[in-house]
């Protein structure tokens, strides 16, 4: 009983200092073994490892690449223009063995706050280098920036045991007090840009309605100029049918400028003409109609109804009107009516 009951502590201290000197380095990590501080090895494959208990320790750290978001901080560009740029790093740790040495026992979040330091240096002076400007920043131009930063970066952080993997500039934007004169800035320029496009298309409009405006004079002036000729050539061509009409027949043309002087004088509102007997206009008219030589003409010798035959017949036009015209036909049905109860009449006399 004695016995058992010394044996179980010791198996139990035992079986603790047995537990307490294995460790397990996981493949993700890389560690260190340390004796009061010192370093006494370096485990950087992944497995199950030994150590002395209560004297020795195990340091694990990260062996994956990490991520690192710094602060926004403001850069002035060679133009003076500020800028707020926030990047991103990609590290991992390269040497545990100068890390621990150069972090101590802060470990992780040291080595970041360092870390951070060294990358807005090296922001601030690539950004601000003479032939940098805002314009380069916001262009597709900002990658080679980056590379710059990096490789600017990686050599200050290698004393730190860090291999810097990729740096980037994940926004650059203007500071808030600067943003309202910018989109002040920007409108007034896209304004400007879209007065001149307004001030371009009118001038072609107008360029294509003078030349149009000028077509249609032309082609009106053309038209005339031909129109006239046309009428001139009518007129020309209906001057000499009238004088060689007229030449062949001067009473003809006696008699036609007399019905003319007499259709002018009519109109409308006063359609009566009274002459005199002696009057030179009807004298003109009459003596052009009558025969040279023609003598006096005894109403008995005249035959009715042979100048009856003689005489055309008389259509009516079919552009009157309907009741027009069926008026003058029942007219003219009344008159023949007429003419032949006539007849009989003189007929039954004799």
């Amino acid at each position: 009983m004695r016995k058992t009951t010394f044996i179980l502590p010791i198996l139990v201290i035992v079986g603790a200092g047995i537990l307490s000197a294995l460790y397990i380095v996981d493949e993700r990590e890389k560690a260190l073994v340390l004796q009061f501080g010192q370093i006494k090895k370096v485990v950087e494959e992944p497995g199950l490892g030994v150590k002395i208990p209560l004297i020795q320790d195990v340091v694990r750290y990260d062996a994956r690449i990490l991520s690192l978001d710094t602060d926004p901080i403001e850069v002035t560009p060679s133009d003076d223009r500020r800028l707020v740029v926030d990047a991103f790093t990609r590290y991992r740790i390269a040497d545990v063995v100068q890390f621990r040495q150069a972090v101590g026992i802060g470990g992780i979040r040291a080595a970041e706050d360092r870390l951070s330091s060294i990358l807005n240096a090296q922001i601030r002076e690539v950004l601000g280098a003479d032939q940098v400007t805002s314009n380069t920043i916001l262009s597709p131009q900002r990658r080679e920036l980056a590379l710059r930063i990096r490789a600017q970066a990686r050599s200050s952080a290698a004393g730190l045991g860090i291999e810097i993997v990729d740096v980037r500039l994940k926004q650059t934007n203007l500071p808030e007090q600067n943003l309202a004169a910018t989109y002040a800035r920007m409108r007034a320029e896209r304004e400007r840009e879209a007065a001149d496009e307004v001030a371009r298309g009118n001038e072609a409009a107008q360029r294509v309605r003078a030349a149009a405006d000028r077509t249609v004079v032309e082609t009106v002036s053309n038209a005339e100029r031909e129109a006239e000729i046309t009428r001139g050539e009518a007129d020309a061509e209906r001057n000499r049918i009238y004088a060689e009409a007229f030449g062949n027949n001067p009473e003809f043309f006696a008699f036609y400028r007399s019905l003319t002087a007499l259709e002018r004088s009519l109109n409308k509102e006063n359609s009566t003409i009274v002459f005199s007997p002696d009057s030179g206009f009807l004298s003109q008219m009459f003596d052009a109609v009558r025969a040279e030589g023609l003598g006096k003409v005894a109403m008995g010798e005249i035959d009715i109804d042979s100048l009856r035959e003689m005489a055309p017949k008389s259509e009516i036009s079919p552009d009157l009107p309907e009741e027009e015209r069926q008026r003058l036909e029942e007219d003219a049905i009344n008159s023949g009516t007429n003419e032949s109860e006539a007849d009989d009449g003189s007929d039954a006399s004799n």
